[in-house]
């Protein structure tokens, strides 16, 4: 882009006296709350500002304009930099809800929380996640880009947009920040700026103590444009506005990679007791230093939350300028959707969150009798999805052969001089790889989901679910339609050892709200599965697999069932079973084998699939009682792993059988037989269940 199509910054007094509103509203606010963040609030209020009255494209009118700009708030605690310019440009928010900052059902709770306040994009808080989110938006607009649009030119298609993201010294201090910021450079994502407001201050105060890398050097190793903004360089601080909107011009410019500016600032400024400290990060200022700082900026320091009409009015032409720019892309929009109807009405269909007629028909089903990992289930699952849900793409964290999360044929999605003989590709490919990057994988899978357009699935070892497990907690909180693909999902995949075997995980997992575990029986119930989380859209879902073949057995392959999270799969052989025998995935076989023992014996015997303890919980209490009759006090839970939730469904009177300790190296076979995870193990636990409730009453002796 030429320095003249650059529209001239035009920066009034209003301007000015606007920047000092959000710097006062920022200290009242904390204030008024007793707690919070004010300090990162004033010295980014001229870069946020800047951004949102003169740089990104959005209408404020309308916050899911679906050619709007992204913002990401990575350091959420700065919370009053995002809410503050809502009010200001016209979202809704209200000076009300500043007032009530961090109170109870308030618009402004401490972090910003996405689908509770409008404008807000992401749920940020855990430092670091905001970059990761905001490198997964900018890869799903360059991938509904190749989707909808992928033939005109580079910035004249509707689908093109920014994601801009501002960024803190923790942000780039989280590990996590280095996975994301790697990947994106090697994607070379020209479509996201990143903005790090260096202030050298965190909690601890200076950040010297803890931080001292070359930051910058950092970025361009990664391969990002990089450029710096110093308000502090003539010894003077100066918040040189042109500056820094030159600066976003040309990363704006910059189409081959992403973009890092490091902004320096005063935290605080222009506080005169307390800025440049740790004391302005995390707490308010008081009343005298809030009056003093008032004093600086020309303000009455009697008045609290003060925002005079002619500046309130000078910031809502913001909404104008929006307007604007929607219609001129709503035409752009028009002959897009004129030129290419089939993709349109896919565009469509996908933005309503709904699947096409019959795309069930296309699961794959497998024969009963057969034996098959559930691993390799998904993976055929995934590829015969392929061409039915094109919104479907995902991939491994360097585990793609391991995890079988690559659809057959379909191409990698990769800058084409990164393709390599095995993962063909290009820049609107379908096949993602994010390397050895667990954690960072998460956070990008919650970003493509945020941005829309497109489904987002990522696949891993369920023991490296502890490396996801702060964007997988985040994707619950936000309820986004995330999908783990989790193999290698218990002691089962063997020679490892204990370092691969997961054993705490699926309680562990299970004990996120809102997240589905998902640990299916056989094949057939792998695509049921598939079925039942491709068919929700408000929530995350795992799926724990297997490396080692499964029998696949009659009745799995019900997907109605499968969604009840629980269901008879082999009942009594009278229809009055006196034991219950609950297991999930490769543990179903175990009891399906205990039960043909029982019943041999003479003991009525239940098999009940549970693939999903959150399905079961979400049914009404009659079908509960029907797979789970109170009458039967005699149960056995089996899963190879913890049992820390299994008590719940076996009772007082139950057993469960289970893994209490690590695994070892050693075939597979070998590890369950060691470990007692075996039918005959089931079998002694169903009849010491029923010795407990007094079923077992002994033979006369004949004395």
């Amino acid at each position: 882009m030429s320095s003249e199509l650059v529209p001239a910054l035009e920066w009034s007094d209003l301007d000015r006296r606007a920047v000092d509103v959000v710097r006062a509203l920022a200290m009242d606010a904390v204030e008024k709350a007793g707690s919070g963040h004010p300090g990162t609030a004033m010295s980014l209020a001229p870069a946020a500002y800047l951004l949102f009255q003169h740089v990104m494209r959005h209408d404020p009118s309308d916050p899911a304009w679906v050619g709007r700009d992204r913002f990401v708030l990575s350091c959420g605690h700065s919370s009053l930099t995002l809410y503050i310019q809502l009010y200001l440009s016209g979202y809704g928010l209200t000076l009300h809800d500043l007032e009530m900052l961090r109170q109870w059902e308030s618009l402004t709770p401490g972090h910003p929380e996405h689908g509770h306040t409008a404008g807000v994009e992401t749920t940020t808080g855990p430092l670091g996640q905001g970059i990761g989110n905001a490198v997964g938006m900018a890869m799903a607009a360059r991938r509904e880009r190749g989707l909808f649009d992928p033939d005109t030119a580079p910035g004249a298609s509707p689908f093109d947009h920014m994601v801009w993201c501002f960024a803190s010294e923790g942000d780039i201090e989280e590990g996590i920040s280095h996975e994301v910021s790697a990947l994106a450079g090697h994607q070379k994502l020209g479509n996201l700026v990143v903005v790090f407001d260096s202030n050298h201050i965190s909690i601890e105060d200076d950040t010297q103590i803890a931080l001292s890398e070359d930051v910058l050097a950092r970025y361009e190793a990664y391969g990002w444009h990089v450029q710096t903004v110093d308000w502090t360089r003539t010894g003077d601080y100066v918040e040189d506005v042109q500056e820094l909107y030159d600066a976003l011009e040309a990363a704006r410019a910059v189409t081959d990679k992403p973009s890092f500016i490091r902004l320096r600032t005063i935290i605080g400024w222009p506080s005169p007791g307390k800025q440049n400290t740790g004391k302005i990060h995390g707490a308010a200022l008081g009343d005298e230093e809030i009056a003093a700082t008032k004093k600086i900026m020309g303000m009455d320091p009697e008045k609290s939350f003060d925002v005079p009409a002619e500046v309130l009015e000078h910031a809502r032409r913001v909404v104008q300028r929006g307007r604007a720019a929607r219609a001129e892309w709503d035409k752009a929009y028009a002959s897009w959707r004129e030129s290419a109807p089939e993709r349109a009405e896919l565009f469509d269909r996908i933005s309503r969150k709904e699947l096409p007629d019959g795309w069930y028909k296309a699961l794959p089903t497998f024969e009963t009798g057969s034996s098959v990992a559930t691993r390799k289930a998904s993976g055929e699952v995934l590829s015969a999805l392929a061409p039915v849900l094109p919104e479907l793409w995902g991939g491994s964290a360097d585990l793609a052969e391991s995890n079988n999360t690559t659809m057959k044929g379909e191409p990698s999605f990769i800058p084409e001089e990164h393709q390599t003989k095995a993962f063909p590709g290009g820049p609107y490919g379908r096949t993602l790889h994010f390397g050895i990057r667990e954690h960072g994988m998460g956070a990008i899978l919650n970003g493509i989901a945020l941005h829309g357009g497109t489904r987002p699935y990522g696949g891993t070892f369920l023991v490296f679910s502890d490396y996801m497990r702060p964007a997988v907690r985040l994707a619950a909180l936000m309820k986004l339609p995330v999908t783990y693909v989790w193999t290698h999902d218990s002691i089962g995949l063997g020679e490892d050892g204990p370092t691969h075997q997961p054993v705490e995980h699926l309680w562990a997992l299970r004990a996120i709200p809102g997240l589905d575990v998902v640990r299916p029986a056989d094949a057939n119930e792998t695509a049921a599965a598939w079925r039942v989380v491709l068919e929700h859209t408000d929530r995350p879902a795992a799926l724990a697999l297997t490396r080692q073949n499964l029998p696949v057995y009659e009745g799995t392959a019900d997907s109605c069932k499968v969604a009840k999270g629980g269901y008879v799969l082999q009942d009594a052989s009278d229809g009055q079973p006196r034991v219950i025998l609950i297991a999930t995935g490769s543990e179903v076989e175990l009891a399906v084998e205990a039960r043909k023992v029982l019943e041999a014996e003479g003991v009525p015997t239940r098999v009940v699939s549970m693939p999903c303890v959150e399905w079961f919980h979400a049914q009404d209490a009659a079908y509960r009682q029907t797979v789970l009759p109170p009458a039967v006090r005699a149960r056995v839970a089996v899963e190879a792993g913890i049992a820390l939730g299994w008590r719940e469904f076996v009772g007082d009177d139950g057993v469960v059988v289970s893994l209490e300790h690590f695994g070892a190296s050693a075939p597979y076979r070998t590890l369950f037989q060691q470990f007692g995870l075996t039918a005959e193990r089931v079998v002694a636990a169903a009849k010491g269940s029923l010795a407990k409730t007094g079923a077992d009453k002994g033979e006369t002796t004949g004395n």
